[in-house]
This record gives C-alpha cells, sequence and structure tokens, in this order.
C-alpha cells in the first residue's frame, strides 16, 4: 500500500526530461570549434522503451514505458572577448505511448517540451586538432515551456533550471579523438497547488572513444549519470538519477553541409527510474 501511494503521488518525477534524452547531451565531436558566422540546425529523433522500473532498488513488477522524442536545435558561432564562442537552442516534443506502473495504466501528457538557451566558449583551442586540445567551457539555462501536470508523466519538468558543463575534444592521432563532457544540474524547488517539488542536483559524465576515416566516425561511449534525488512536501520518493548507459555513434557527413548521424544505446545499470532497454535516435545536420 505505502508503494501504491509514494507512486501515485510522484508520477510527475517519471518525465522523459529525465531520461538519457537530455538537452545536455553530448554528441562526437561537438565540442569541435566551428568558423565565426556559422548557423547549424539539428533535427533529433528519438526512440525510448523501457519494461523496467527501479523504485528504492527495488524492480515494480508490469511496469512498462514507451515514448517518440523530436528536438530542434540550433547553433550560432561568433566570438566574445578574442575566445570562439557558440549561442545553443534547444526545443523538445514529444508523443507519450503507454506507460504502466505496476500493471497499472498511467496519464501522460505529449507535446512542447522545456526549451533550453545556452553559450559555449572555447579558452583552450588546438593547434593541431588531430593531436590537440580543444576546451570549451558552457552555461544551459532550461525554462518550464513545456507541457506540465503534476498528475500525469510528461516532459516538462515544470521549473527552471541551470547547467553548467566542461567539454573535451582531445586528438590521440591516427584518427583517434577523446570525446568528453561533465555537468552538473540545478534544478529550481517549485509548489502545485500547494504540493511541495524538489529534485537534488545531478551530475552527468560522458565520454566517447571516436574513429575518423575522412567524412565517417564510428564512435563508441559511456553515459553516466549520480544524484537527482527527488522528494515530495519533503519526503524522499525512491526516483532519482542514477543511471549507467553504454552507447555506439555512427556519422557521415554526406557532403561540405550535411552530416547524418545514427546512435543506439542501452542502459545498463538504473536506480531511481526507468531502466531504457533500447534508445534509437537519428540526427540529420544542416551547416549553413
Amino acid at each position: 500500500m505505502k508503494m501504491t501511494y509514494t507512486l501515485g503521488a510522484t508520477a510527475v518525477a517519471l518525465t522523459v526530461a529525465a531520461a538519457p534524452a537530455q538537452a545536455i547531451d553530448v554528441g562526437p565531436a561537438d565540442y569541435t570549434i566551428v568558423p565565426s558566422g556559422t548557423a547549424v540546425g539539428m533535427i533529433y529523433y528519438q526512440h525510448l522503451s523501457s519494461d523496467r522500473l527501479d523504485i528504492n532498488g527495488d524492480d515494480v513488477p508490469g511496469s512498462t514505458f514507451e515514448a517518440d522524442v523530436a528536438i530542434l536545435r540550433g547553433l550560432y558561432y561568433t566570438e566574445y572577448g578574442g575566445l570562439p564562442a557558440v549561442w545553443h537552442l534547444v526545443m523538445p516534443f514529444s508523443n507519450i505511448g503507454d506507460v504502466d506502473i505496476g500493471t497499472l495504466p498511467q496519464d501522460t501528457t505529449s507535446g512542447i517540451g522545456d526549451t533550453t538557451v545556452g553559450l559555449t566558449l572555447w579558452p583552450v583551442q588546438p593547434d593541431n586538432p588531430e593531436t590537440g586540445t580543444t576546451l570549451g567551457l558552457s552555461l544551459f539555462a532550461t525554462a518550464p515551456t513545456g507541457n506540465y501536470d503534476p498528475g500525469t508523466i510528461g516532459i516538462g519538468e515544470g521549473t527552471w533550471s541551470i547547467t553548467p558543463q566542461v567539454g573535451l575534444i582531445q586528438g590521440l592521432g591516427h584518427g583517434f579523438y577523446l570525446d568528453a563532457a561533465l555537468d552538473v544540474a540545478f534544478s529550481m524547488d517549485h509548489t502545485e497547488d500547494g504540493v511541495d517539488y524538489e529534485r537534488a542536483p545531478s551530475w552527468q559524465l560522458q565520454t566517447m572513444l571516436r574513429k575518423q576515416w575522412g567524412p565517417t566516425s564510428l564512435t563508441f561511449g559511456y553515459n553516466g549519470q549520480r544524484g537527482g534525488e527527488q522528494k515530495v512536501n519533503g519526503v524522499a520518493t525512491g526516483l532519482k538519477t542514477h543511471r549507467d548507459q553504454l552507447r555506439l555513434y555512427g556519422s557521415h557527413w554526406i557532403d561540405q553541409t550535411t552530416q547524418i548521424q545514427g546512435l543506439y544505446a542501452k542502459d545498463i545499470n538504473v536506480e531511481g527510474g526507468f531502466e531504457y532497454d533500447n534508445l534509437f535516435q537519428l540526427r540529420l545536420v544542416k551547416v549553413f
């Protein structure tokens, strides 16, 4: 009976925004420095599915989740204080499919998600990208523009969050590169209909080993998330951001301004949320 109450009171915590499909995710070569004045448009499509939900270290039998997510992302490269820089704009959209918790169907909310804006500066720039170091510092702000209902499972968080991030590309020679990023997300506490919602800061580490063959690359990566414990009226819900995920990317530049990228990812360990047995993503990039 206690488990049923906890799940019912905190269904809002099981959001797509807390899944691996976050706006602050980094892909292979994303921290590459691009000439000032360049604009880039990206379209993502993701499909996520799960048949395992963990609460307080225990599986909840009969739990399933499925969603399709589209993301529009725009980049504009410029300079500030003599440093290369880029502005980010990210807008997600979701279609939440059937969701069951303990065999009980859940109400869902689809539509527009929370909008993220950000700025990256590169204080460390390589003389030779093939063997040099690229280091970027980013700051992202996510606004609660998404469809949000505390009583449903959806894509909106219902509050503001700030996420600083450090990104690295290390050239290893012979077409090999190490891509990595570390960030921490701070979410504001908020109150809905007299109920207080809290989320502790959550950390995310992304590491990737990339092999480049001219316009084509293959990348194997790891994504680890920790923290993010959630509370309702000061009571821990058993939900948090604790995830270990393996990723495989394939990218190809069709011409000098068009790239297509595919991603397959699978969670290998999750505590306090849905474990995604399959995550598929396609990304189309257009440089202007």
